[in-house]
This record gives C-alpha cells, sequence and structure tokens, in this order.
C-alpha cells in the first residue's frame, strides 16, 4: 500500500469517528449480554450497531474522499442498506418471539396494546 498524503485534521476526524462508533457497536454487544430478556437484549445489539455503523462509515467517507480528492458515495450505499436491514430484522424477530411466547403462555410476555 502506498502512502497517503492526509491533512492532520481529517486524520484526526477519522480516528475520531472511528473509535466513538466502535465505542457504541461495543456498548450494543455488552448489553445484549448484560440484559435480562430476550426483549430487552434485542435493542442494544440493534440501536448500537446502527449508531456505530453510520459513524465508522461516515469515516470511511471522509477518508477516501480525502485520499481521492473526490466524492466516493459507495458507502452511502452500504449504510443505506444496513439501515433498512437492521431494524426490519430487529421487528421480524420481536414479532417471531412475541408469536411463539403468546402462544406458549409465558409469564413474562409483554400485553397487546
Amino acid at each position: 500500500m502506498t502512502e497517503a498524503d492526509v491533512p492532520a485534521w481529517a486524520a484526526i476526524l477519522v480516528v475520531a469517528l472511528v473509535v466513538i462508533g466502535s465505542t457504541l457497536s461495543l456498548l450494543g454487544a455488552v448489553g445484549l449480554v448484560r440484559l435480562k430478556t430476550f426483549y430487552e437484549r434485542v435493542h442494544a445489539p440493534t440501536l448500537g450497531a446502527t449508531l456505530g455503523m453510520a459513524l465508522v462509515l461516515l469515516a470511511s467517507i471522509v477518508w477516501f474522499t480525502t485520499v481521492e480528492r473526490r466524492f466516493m458515495p459507495r458507502e452511502i450505499l452500504i449504510g443505506l442498506f444496513l439501515t433498512v436491514t437492521t431494524p426490519v430484522t430487529l421487528i421480524l424477530l420481536a414479532r417471531a418471539a412475541l408469536f411463539r411466547d403468546r402462544t406458549e403462555g409465558a409469564e413474562d410476555t409483554p400485553r397487546k396494546g
């Protein structure tokens, strides 16, 4: 790989965005482990992954736009797909679990309403 001539402000911004984004993703993973019920667990990784992914992709946009000296839109497409699929997956998993719990008569099932 060749050396890239990147201004200091861009490198600092990219590092800050990647560190914050990865920290948010890590917090989502910790929430997955620490929370008790499925309904609590399903939210933490979804929110952490979505915002963490957005910040890492923003860092990627800044980096490659600075290095290539032109706008690189491929990260926007990746972010669009991940932003759409993550909440849809959350909804499908939660509805399937809710249906299962209501059919089996589980005690800690959220009420209709």
